[in-house]
C-alpha cells in the first residue's frame, strides 16, 4: 500500500473543492458512488515502483505535480479541424479540458433510436441503461488474478462528472462512425481532467467508435475511463487515438464486456505523453465471441509506454487475438504486460497473443510480460515476444535502390507497424495516423544505422 503524503495530495484536495459542484452531474445515487470511490483511491493513493502493477513506471510526475481542476479554454474549429483526426466524417462530440464543447461538436441525423452525446444529456433519455452500465465493468473484483489494480478507475469515478454516452439500440447499424474528441490545453497552469465515456451496443447492433485524445499544450494529467458493453450478436470496432502533449501524463482503462457471439475490436493507437498508460480488460461472458486487441505504441525522447491487457475467458467456444507492437528510440521505455485467464468452464478457448519490440536507439528499452493462466483443459493458447532492432539486410536492400536512410528507414518502420493500424477500417483515420508515425520517426534525435536483430 502506497503511504500517503503527510498534507493531502493535489488529487485529493480536489475532491473537497468539486465535492458540491460534483454531486450536481447526473442523479443523487451517482454522489454516493462517488464517495465510495474517493475512499477507495485514498485508501491507496498514488501507485510506486513498490506496487506489483506499475513496477516498471514511475509516478514521480503525480506525485510532485499540484494539478488544479480542469479549467475552461478557447478552441476554435480551425485548432479543431487541424488537430489529429479533427477534420474525420464522423459523428463527432468533442470536450475541452474535459467540459462538453457544443460548437466544437457535429450535428447529424441519426437513425431511430441512437443517441450519442453526453452522459448529462443522456440521462434525460436513457437514465436506466446508463445506471445498469456505469462503472459496472470497470471492476475486476470476483476475477481471477491477485495483482488486480484498480486505483485510477477508483480516482476517475470519484471525479464522474462530464462524460460521452453512445448507445446503438438492437438490431440497428450505424453506418457513420462515431468520433468522441478530448481536447486539452494547459495555457494557465497544470489540471486534471477526468474523461468518461459508456458505449452500449444492444443486440445485433453494430457500430465503429473512434475515442481521440490530443494535447495543444501544456502540463496536464488526463485520467480516462471508458466502459464498452456488446449485447448478443453485436458489433464494434473501436479505435483509440492517443497524441498528448510531451509534458502530459495519460492514464486510460478501457474496459468490455462481451455477450454471446458478439464481436469486438480494438485498435489502441498511442503516440504522445510523457507518460502514457493503457489498460485494456476484455471479458467474454457469452459463448462463440470474438475479440481482436491491436496495438501500436511509439515512444521517443523520454517517453514512457506502459500497455496493460487483460482478456477473461469465462465461457466455452470464444476467440481471442491480440497483437501489439511497440516502437521505441532515443531513450524511452516501453511496457507489454499482457494476460489472458481461461476460466475452468472456457473449453474449446483459441485465445492467441503476440508482442512485438522495435528498438531503433541502443538506449530504448522494452520490458515485456506475457501471461496465461488457464484451468480448462481443452483449449488453444499461444502467445510469442520478441524484441529487436532494424535489419541490415532489408535496409541495405532500400538504400541500394537510392532510397535515403532515413527514409528507409521510416519504411521499415511503417511496415512493422501496418498490421495494426491496417485493422483501423475507417480509412481517412487510418491514413492520418500512418502520416502521423512517419513523422513521429522523423522527429526521433538520432537513427543510427542499422543492427542486425
Amino acid at each position: 500500500m502506497t503511504k500517503l503524503f503527510e498534507r493531502p495530495h493535489s488529487l485529493i484536495e480536489n475532491f473537497e473543492l468539486l465535492r458540491p459542484i460534483l454531486a450536481a452531474h447526473g442523479p443523487e445515487i451517482l454522489q454516493t458512488v462517488r464517495e465510495k470511490a474517493f475512499q477507495d483511491f485514498e485508501r491507496v493513493g498514488i501507485p510506486t515502483i513498490r506496487d506489483e502493477e506499475f513496477k516498471y513506471v514511475s509516478l514521480r510526475l503525480l506525485q510532485d505535480g499540484k494539478f488544479a481542476p480542469a479549467y475552461g479554454a478557447t478552441v476554435d474549429r480551425r485548432q479543431l479541424e487541424t488537430a489529429v483526426l479533427g477534420n474525420l466524417d464522423a459523428i463527432t462530440v468533442v470536450f475541452v479540458n474535459g467540459e462538453f464543447a457544443p460548437e466544437l461538436s457535429s450535428a447529424h441525423a441519426l437513425p431511430k433510436g441512437v443517441f450519442v452525446g453526453t452522459l448529462e444529456n443522456g440521462f434525460l433519455a436513457h437514465e436506466a441503461t446508463i445506471l445498469e452500465h456505469l462503472g459496472k465493468h470497470a471492476n475486476l473484483t470476483g476475477k481471477l488474478g491477485t495483482t488486480n489494480d484498480e486505483r485510477f478507475v477508483s480516482l476517475n469515478t470519484a471525479f464522474l462528472g462530464e462524460g460521452a454516452f453512445v448507445y446503438v439500440p438492437k438490431g440497428v447499424v450505424l453506418e457513420k462512425p462515431v468520433q468522441v474528441i478530448f481536447l486539452s490545453r494547459a495555457d494557465h497552469g497544470p489540471f486534471v481532467a477526468y474523461p468518461r465515456v459508456l458505449i452500449v451496443l444492444e443486440q445485433a447492433a453494430q457500430a465503429k467508435v473512434i475515442e481521440t485524445y490530443v494535447g495543444l499544450d501544456g502540463v496536464y494529467f488526463t485520467n480516462a475511463v471508458t466502459e464498452a458493453v456488446l449485447g448478443k450478436d453485436a458489433n464494434l470496432e473501436h479505435t483509440k487515438v492517443q497524441v498528448e502533449t510531451d509534458d502530459s501524463v495519460h492514464i486510460a482503462n478501457l474496459s468490455t464486456t462481451q455477450e454471446g457471439g458478439s464481436v469486438y475490436t480494438s485498435n489502441n493507437v498511442s503516440f504522445g505523453s510523457r507518460i502514457a498508460r493503457n489498460d485494456v480488460n476484455v471479458s467474454l461472458i457469452g459463448e462463440f465471441t470474438e475479440t481482436w486487441l491491436n496495438g501500436v505504441t511509439v515512444g521517443k525522447g523520454d517517453q514512457v509506454v506502459d500497455n496493460h491487457t487483460r482478456i477473461d475467458h469465462a465461457k466455452p467456444n470464444c476467440n481471442s487475438f491480440e497483437v501489439y507492437k511497440s516502437i521505441l528510440a532515443d531513450r524511452a521505455t516501453g511496457v507489454f504486460n499482457g494476460k489472458i485467464f481461461v476460466y475452468e468452464d472456457a473449453q474449446k478457448t483459441d485465445a492467441k497473443q503476440t508482442n512485438q519490440g522495435l528498438l531503433l536507439s541502443p538506449n530504448a528499452t522494452f520490458n515485456t510480460k506475457p501471461q496465461l493462466e488457464i484451468f480448462a483443459d481443452d483449449v488453444k493458447c499461444t502467445h510469442g515476444a520478441t524484441v529487436g532492432q532494424l535489419r541490415d539486410d532489408a535496409l541495405f536492400y532500400l538504400r541500394a535502390r537510392g532510397i535515403p536512410r532515413q527514409q528507409a528507414q521510416a519504411i521499415l518502420v511503417y511496415a512493422f507497424a501496418a498490421e495494426v493500424l491496417e485493422k483501423i477500417t475507417v480509412k481517412d483515420a487510418r491514413t492520418a495516423l500512418e502520416a502521423i508515425l512517419f513523422s513521429k520517426i522523423g522527429e526521433t534525435e538520432d537513427l543510427p544505422e542499422a543492427i542486425e536483430a
